[in-house]
């Protein structure tokens, strides 16, 4: 999955203003919790979530499920169980250190002489308990392959996911998972160029995959880069659910970020969406302009999250990459009282832990926070987040994440979102 880049901000100054903003956009005469202004506040590792991770991925009791991944996403099931969603992934064994370059790292080897198989998307079940169980995916015909299955010329990418009724008013609910489908590129487009945004269902509890339907096309759109591909974050709030999405141009620092919105239960009905054109809600996905515009210290990353704090939305992105050489590094977050905003900020900003790079060359970057409020407690938010190896321009990662298995596994922190 492509790793985003945004531009760095004087975030110093910006908080400041957001200081006097809170007050004045506090909406103390609306229905249900007032909206105050959020900064990322105090957080700690959640060794509990990492380590059942390694567990699961160190665990070779078979040989052909998840032993890394990025893109992390979840869902909790109506049964209790938790579906975590993962784009690239990596099955195959894990060794015991030393590594074959005699470094003190479990490695990623394949039983058959190959390289060890990397998938386009995977699924992983977690019990009730919250014990990694077993890993799903599909069929290439000659061994496991992506679960979401690879078009004829081109990938799929899944992101956020939701339960609803099979039809408005079923009692039978199924799984609807937001997915990114792109094609082969070159150059700048080594990580896909975006065409389309779909929506698969699965069925409950079995999760076996039934159908994928396109809900929105961006083909049409002559740059790849103002293409939009929505599910990079997605909300539940009231009569509709609301899915952010975001543009991928290569030649800019960061992304925008945009909204469309679904009747809730029917995500999987493209004739439903509508999109935010600035001043109202209309179904054409051509007229959809940012709520969020990159540019002036401002974007967002590929990868985003958004979740509602009592009357606040919340978005934690990717911020400044920090230092040549040194990787994507830290988060900030943004805030508004609506979906579609205004949003203020950036504000706050955090450097989650991260694994040591084994070349000493300090290129372990993070990315992809992804919050997961169906974990919340005790008022802190359970949020995971991607790490991976980037070696300079041209030099591929999959020798390195195959050296050191952590080097691709989500790892998780508890945040505390601070007000004002």
């Amino acid at each position: 999955m492509r790793v985003p880049v945004r531009r760095g901000a004087a975030v110093a100054a910006v908080l400041a203003l957001i200081a006097g903003l809170a007050l004045l956009l506090a909406r103390p005469g609306a229905k249900g919790p007032a909206c105050t202004g959020r900064t990322l506040g105090s957080w700690s590792a959640e060794s509990r979530f990492t380590g059942e991770f390694t567990r699961y991925g160190n665990d070779n009791l078979r040989v052909d499920d998840w032993t890394g991944g990025d893109g992390t996403h979840s869902v909790r099931l109506p049964d209790g169980r938790t579906l975590w969603i993962f784009s690239d992934t990596f099955l195959d064994r894990v060794q015991p250190p030393p590594n074959p370059h005699g470094q003190p790292y479990p490695w990623r080897s394949a039983d058959t002489g190959r390289e060890p198989a990397l998938t386009h998307n995977s699924l992983v079940v977690m019990d009730r308990a919250g014990r990694l169980e077993r890993t799903l995916t599909g069929s290439t015909g000659t061994g496991p392959g992506p679960f979401f299955p690879d078009t004829p010329d081109g990938w799929r990418w899944p992101v956020q996911a939701h339960v609803e009724p099979r039809t408005p008013g079923s009692p039978e609910q199924v799984v609807r998972v937001l997915l990114w489908n792109r094609a082969p590129g070159r150059g700048p487009w080594v990580f896909g160029v975006p065409r389309a945004t779909e929506i698969a269902t699965l069925s409950l509890p079995d999760l076996r995959l039934e159908s994928i339907t396109q809900a929105v096309d961006q083909t049409s759109v002559r740059n790849p880069g103002d293409r939009v591909l929505y599910g990079t974050a997605s909300v539940r709030d009231g009569a509709w659910t609301y899915v952010y999405g975001g543009d991928d141009g290569p030649d800019r620092a960061g992304s925008n970020a945009y909204l469309a919105r679904v009747p809730t239960g029917q995500l999987g009905e493209a004739r439903t969406w509508q999109f935010w054109d600035g001043q109202d809600w209309q179904p054409h996905a051509g007229r959809a302009v940012p709520v969020i515009r990159e540019g002036r210290g401002r974007g967002v990353g590929s990868a985003f999250t958004v979740v509602r704090d009592g009357g606040t939305w919340v978005l934690l992105t990717m911020d400044d990459p920090g230092p040549p050489g040194d990787g994507l590094s830290a988060v900030t977050a943004y805030w508004a009282c609506s979906a579609e905003g205004p949003w203020h900020g950036p504000a706050g900003r955090i450097t989650p832990p991260r694994p040591a790079d084994p070349t000493g060359q300090q290129r372990v970057a993070v990315y992809n926070p992804q919050a997961h409020p169906e974990f919340t407690a005790d008022g802190a938010l359970l949020v995971s987040y991607d790490v991976n190896w980037l070696g300079p321009p041209g030099a591929p990662s999959v020798a390195q994440v195959n050296r050191d298995v952590e080097l691709y596994r989500p790892r998780f922190l508890r945040l505390r979102l601070h007000r004002g």
